[in-house]
């Protein structure tokens, strides 16, 4: 079933409805649904889709071919191939003269790699042919980096090509809950915690009564498709599979600095910040700096992909239970008792979402949210806060507290709020906003009423009518 991307389609279909030639770049991480999109765009279209192989240029030449015979002819057994690359889009050159057809190049990054000269055929094709034609041509990818340096960037033969491009992010919290409607608030949270809003393993964890029989069944299983997902992820992406997965171990476990990293895993530092770099590349891991400041000392490295960072928590720790298949056994101590701790981060996450996409009348027009941190300096110790929201201009600023914990939060939390906002310093004014899920005291909900402070529950970020999709920006 197809969730959640309306705002892409439409645009994609109402580019469609003109004449014009369109070249339409669409990328982003490996299963985060762009091949779905481009699925569900092409329902009831003239469409010629040719998925290119990680094979060599005569296969991929092979694969044009049945593409555009299917197209032509698809009833035909079998038709011979082209002779060239050239003869192929020459064929497509004359398919869309006669009418509106969608070309679509999914995975254009092994295309590249086996026919190195590709992307200035297209160019030629595109500034003499095709321009003037009714061709609708997607170039799909999921090399993040190959798609944005090779296919956008400057120095690719493309470049000033493209008609529209869409970077295809992960699901929001609110958007991933459609997937599973009848679920509660915290195990709708839970799906998003665990799957990182990528829809092909949300489908795959597969959730038909509870979430924890779908991580037993569907995850902490070694028959399972996800249990070996980051393993053949990596090898599919990365020639050194080893060395990414003892970075990427490594952060899981902690590590947060560069150094510390690098100690770790004993890699050196300069090698090791390439290794970073390519994992930032493929959205798994990303550097934060405490927003307001620029990139330094201060620098960290997390697991930004959620399904990583729950499988580095929680499988290796509990590989004998896994294969040994007691780990349903050892699973109320050894992971469920462990969960709300693991959704920290991931509901700081969601918190800024909500902000970001759904919560309506701010106080202060945001221009960017993230956590800070730094020292305070008159009790010489480390805070961090969770939220802070910065201002287009002025300096009015939202900060924020987020707990995912049964009790109640009290004043004290409040008064905390109070304090690190005086040690971030920056604003003349504050407005205070505190997120849990088990709630509030009496005295805070008291507190809130004086007007510079909101309380949000969990069922406050999930409980209204929303259409999915994300509100107050555009990809």
């Amino acid at each position: 079933m197809f969730h959640c991307r309306e705002s892409e389609l439409r645009k994609l279909n109402k580019r469609y409805q003109y004449t014009d030639f369109e070249c339409v770049i669409i990328y982003g991480r490996r299963r985060v649904g762009k091949t779905a999109l481009i699925n569900e765009f092409c329902k009831d279209k003239p469409t010629i889709y040719f998925s290119a192989l990680n094979a060599t240029a005569q296969e991929n030449l092979r694969t044009l071919s049945n593409s555009i015979h299917q197209y032509e002819r698809p009833d035909a057994a079998s038709t011979a191939e082209f002779q060239s690359y050239e003869d192929a889009f020459d064929e497509i050159s004359k398919l869309s003269g006669e009418e509106r057809v969608v070309f679509v190049i999914d995975e254009y990054p092994y295309l590249a790699k086996s026919k190195p000269a590709v992307s200035s055929m297209l160019q030629h094709l595109i500034d003499h042919v095709w321009s003037e034609g009714r061709l609708f041509l997607i170039l799909c990818g999921s090399s993040m980096s190959f798609m944005e340096y090779q296919v956008l960037g400057y120095e690719s033969p493309l470049y000033g090509r493209r008609t529209a491009q869409f970077k295809i992010e992960p699901l929001t919290y609110l958007e991933s809950a459609q997937f599973y409607p009848s679920l509660n608030y915290e195990d709708q949270a839970l799906v998003y915690g665990i799957t990182g809003g990528i829809p092909h393993y949300i489908n795959q964890l597969k959730v038909r009564s509870t979430v924890d029989r779908a991580l037993l069944d569907n995850l902490f299983d070694s028959s399972s498709y996800l249990f070996e997902e980051p393993e053949n992820l990596l090898k599919q992406e990365l020639r050194e599979p080893a060395v990414y997965n003892s970075i990427i171990r490594a952060i899981a476990e902690g590590a947060s600095r560069m150094n510390d990293i690098s100690t770790k895993t004993g890699i050196e530092t300069g090698p090791c910040a390439k290794y970073v770099k390519t994992l930032i590349d493929l959205g798994i891991i990303k550097k934060e700096t405490p927003i307001t400041e620029k990139p330094g000392k201060k620098t960290i490295y997390f697991l930004t992909d959620n399904f990583f960072r729950f499988w580095y928590r929680f499988v290796p720790q509990n590989i004998a239970a896994i294969h040994s298949e007691r780990i349903e056994k050892v699973y109320p101590y050894a992971v469920k008792q462990y969960l709300s701790d693991y959704m920290g981060l991931i509901f700081e996450k969601m918190c800024q979402e909500y902000l970001l996409y759904y919560a309506d009348d701010l106080p202060v027009n945001l221009s960017g949210i993230g956590q800070w941190w730094g020292t305070d300096s008159r009790r010489k110790k480390q805070i961090q806060i969770d939220l802070v929201g910065t201002p287009v201009e002025g300096k009015e600023y939202l900060i924020g507290s987020c707990k995912f914990r049964n009790e109640k939060i009290g004043m004290d939390e409040l008064e905390l709020l109070r304090e690190y906002a005086k040690v971030f310093g920056k604003g003349e004014r504050y407005y205070y906003y505190i997120f849990s899920k088990g709630g509030f005291t009496q005295s805070l909900m008291e507190a809130a009423n004086r007007g510079d402070v909101s309380l949000i529950g969990l069922g406050d970020m999930y409980g209204f009518d929303r259409e999915c999709g994300k509100q107050g920006k555009e990809i």
